[in-house]
């Protein structure tokens, strides 16, 4: 009996193992995540039974371990240098020829050029192909232990594939935070209350970093594989790029950007290819890397002072301006979040004009030490809000105006609190709040909740502001009398809002409960809670101790949750909401039995009778997966009008093909 638990352990093991390197590594996942999330079950619960046959490269050893009282030191086998910066064309060529000159090389350099990753530098060691030890770059000689951080980064092999790696292998690599995970992450950090990062580097340093390796569990990571360090026992090829080719073949992920050219030119021509597609890749990065490919060409080139001659950084200019705060003032968020922003002398950073950029919170305000006549850095990346980066007190004036958090809210005169452990402060006014009601309806009209189409923000304001609404019930109650005497709204106008309106009473029970704003609680922890209860009066009446059983609901948002149902005022607006019409089709509760479950369904091309989120959200609601890209796992795509690459792709592929029509009568 024992080897046969030990061989279906192993076996999981093995499977699980497969899955992680083709979806973190070869970007070609083979089974569905609901799938996945089975075999992973299945290890858990086997594990759990039989706890004397848990190791420590079991994938389901990623949770983290006990909080450490610090970070212990790891001596670097050996250094991991920083790099020399070029900012100009010229400089690269310098680079280049200085390199040809003293290898005495006439012919054109062979170079692998890599994004450069806006992340944390780390070494990771395997020992007979088994994770040992991670450690940061620290001064370059010696680092910090985070072993047991980067132990629960998903994309970390904790075993190697393969059986050809040495019995000593130092792997340098960059961990980072994609920019969505990054989004997602800071939304999170602002529902808690909690201080919100400034940028992925500053929150993917800020999660390696910290001494409860479970908090860096829960944190969206990821590594990219730039470079060997110390390698035992080994014939390793004499070049960068192939043993770059043999991490992957080991099952740790390269970076797909990375490309091998020759010369100076094709090194800036890489440079001005990445730069242009910077903003759509999934991860911030400053700038590009070249690095000679020839190691034996590296060894001899050498370093100089304390980075080496054969490889140098290309940054891009910096999307940073200076300019003037004129003023700071407070806005009242959704939850009562008092946020101050500063109103800036208007300056062109990044391609637009910004005249307000966001100081976080008053944290942040003491931090950078800002004050209100300040020259300050204004940063902006792609489309991130503009944020103040740092003051030039060297251009401080003799009189400047400290920044000061209002002690009653701007907008309804509420006392404003401060919680022990916040870095948010908020106003008390709940629904009182002006600012808060209009936050909360917005919301609540906004596209991914019940999606009402022409009931725009400035619309909101003017309902809010003239008193013709107070929650989000008031809206199903507006006549088009009622908007056409509002400023700028025609009759016709008028008429489309409340035809929107009405339409917009036809929705599901994940987007009524996301619409409802509660704290904490997302789009996809809104899905969870219908998937699991079924129906509204089930969420209703929830305790805590229910709700943590649902995915993605932990302690802090079952609280929320369950406070907000206990509110009456919260409960007579969803019962108006139910009496004004609002309805949406039975959620089957057990998951097992989901119809779709298991399939993964692709929409392209335009649908007519649904908008396309619905559809998404009516098919996971069923069971399915619904993905952007097609691929052989697709089970169905759904081809609307003028549908494009994905369908041309399905056909190829082979995968089924059905037209909107078919898709609404399996949705019923």
């Amino acid at each position: 009996m024992t080897s046969k638990i030990i061989d279906k352990i192993t076996t999981l093991r093995a499977k699980i193992d497969e899955h992680n390197y083709h979806y973190y590594v070869c970007d070609a996942p083979l089974v569905s995540d609901s799938a996945y999330d089975k075999l992973f079950r299945e290890l858990q619960a086997l594990e759990a039974e039989y706890p004397q046959f848990i190791s420590e490269e079991s994938p389901t050893q990623r949770v983290g371990s006990q909080p450490a009282a610090g970070f212990n030191e790891i001596t670097h086998d050996l250094p991991m240098l920083s790099l020399a910066n070029a900012f100009s064309d010229e400089e690269v060529e310098a680079f280049a020829r200085r390199a040809r000159e003293r290898l005495d090389w006439d012919d054109k350099l062979t170079y692998v050029c890599e994004p450069k990753l806006d992340g944390l530098a780390v070494s990771i060691v395997y020992e007979h192909g088994l994770f040992l030890r991670a450690a940061t770059r620290g001064d370059g000689y010696v680092g910090e232990d985070i072993t047991h951080n980067v132990k629960t980064i998903r994309n970390v092999p904790l075993r190697l594939r393969g059986d050809d790696y040495p019995e000593w292998l130092e792997v340098r690599g960059e961990v980072y935070m994609p920019k969505q995970g990054f989004t997602d992450l800071n939304i999170r950090m602002a529902q808690l209350g909690e201080r919100q990062f400034v940028n992925p580097r500053n929150a993917a340093a800020g999660s390696l970093r910290q001494l409860d390796a479970q908090m860096t569990a829960t944190r969206p990571l990821a590594l990219y594989a730039y470079a060997l360090g110390k390698v035992e026992e080994d014939s390793s090829p004499n070049s960068h790029y192939a043993n770059l080719q043999r991490l992957k073949t080991w099952g740790l992920p390269v970076c797909p950007e990375i490309s091998k050219v020759n010369g100076a030119m094709e090194c800036l021509d890489y440079y001005r290819q990445i730069g242009s597609k910077r903003d759509a890749l999934p991860y911030e990065i400053d700038g590009v890397v070249y690095k000679l490919d020839d190691l034996m060409q590296q060894e001899q080139l050498g370093f100089v002072s304390r980075a080496p001659r054969w490889a140098i950084a290309h940054k891009f200019p910096a999307q940073e301006e200076m300019t003037v705060i004129e003023d700071v003032e407070f806005q009242v968020g959704r939850t009562g979040a008092i946020t101050p922003v500063a109103r800036l002398k208007p300056v062109f950073v990044g391609g637009v004009t910004v005249s307000n950029a966001t100081l976080h919170n008053m944290d942040e305000v003491a931090r950078k030490d800002v004050r209100i006549g300040d020259t300050v850095v204004v940063r902006r990346a792609g489309d991130v809000i503009p944020e103040v980066a740092s003051v030039d007190k060297s251009q401080r004036p003799d009189i400047t105006k400290p920044v000061v958090l209002p002690t009653h809210c701007p907008v309804c005169e509420s006392d404003v609190v401060k919680a022990e452990g916040e870095a948010v402060a908020r106003c008390t006014g709940g629904l009182f709040c002006a600012a808060q009601r209009r936050e909360g309806i917005k919301h609540f009209a906004s596209r991914k909740a019940m999606n009402i189409e022409g009931l725009g923000d400035k619309l909101v304001v003017q309902l809010v502001s003239e008193n013709q609404i107070h929650s989000s019930a008031d809206l199903f109650s507006l006549s088009v009398e009622q908007l056409t005497g509002l400023e700028r709204m025609g009759e016709k106008s008028a008429k489309n809002v409340v035809a929107a309106i009405e339409k917009s009473k036809a929705t599901t029970l994940d987007k009524f409960i996301y619409a409802l704003g509660i704290r904490e609680v997302g789009e996809a922890t809104a899905r969870h809670l219908a998937q699991y209860y079924g129906n509204l009066e089930a969420v209703m009446q929830a305790d805590q101790e229910s709700l943590v059983q649902v995915d993605d609901v932990g302690p802090i948002v079952a609280a929320h949750v369950h406070a907000f149902f206990q509110q009456s005022h919260n409960v007579d607006i969803i019962k108006q909401l139910q009496e004004a019409g609002l309805h949406w089709p039975t959620v089957q509760v057990n998951r097992d039995e989901l119809p779709l479950k298991g399939q993964t369904f692709v929409l392209t091309g335009s649908l007519t009778s649904l908008p396309r989120d619905e559809a998404k959200g009516r098919l996971q609601a069923l069971g399915a997966k619904v993905s952007g890209s097609v691929s052989k796992n697709t089970s169905v795509v759904i081809a609307g009008e003028a549908a494009g690459s994905k369908l041309v792709k399905a056909r190829e592929l082979g995968v089924t093909v059905h037209n909107e029509q078919w898709l609404l009568e399996l949705l019923g």
